[in-house]
């Protein structure tokens, strides 16, 4: 079988990095490769380099990462890890953190490429709750 797309979760908070990766294990599939980048290297709020650098190899099986960010730091210490670690098919994608995590395990649990995988999550900043 194929490798998944695997998903980097970066959150400012250890706890919802933690929350959102078990609730995708729950929704998509604990085949998928999820790794998370919850706070600081000290465990409080904050971003890690070294904690994303790290989520991202362990997610990555082969067949890309999208790497879904909290908020604007998030991005940031994301791009900046992938601009001095270049990594072929990591890619970071604008969306809502739950909803664009969700949607993305479920397409790579489905077996969708990595451009599938991101265009999932993508399209759950317009899905309406009500």
């Amino acid at each position: 079988m194929s490798p998944y797309v695997g998903i980097v979760l970066v959150s400012h908070s250890v706890e919802l990095a933690a929350g959102v990766a078990d609730l995708v294990a729950q929704i998509g599939s604990e085949s998928v490769p999820v790794a998370v980048a919850g706070g600081n290297d000290a465990g409080g709020l904050g971003t890690s380099y070294r904690r994303i650098r790290e989520a991202l190899g362990a997610a990555d099986q082969g067949a890309g990462v999208v790497v879904v960010p909290d908020l604007g730091s998030a991005v940031l210490t994301a791009r900046t890890v992938l601009e001095d670690h270049p990594r072929p098919g990591a890619v970071i994608a604008d969306v809502p953190f739950v909803e664009g995590a969700v949607a993305a395990t479920v397409a790579a649990a489905g077996g969708a490429d990595l451009d599938a995988v991101l265009k999932s999550a993508e399209e759950a900043r317009h899905v309406r709750k009500f």
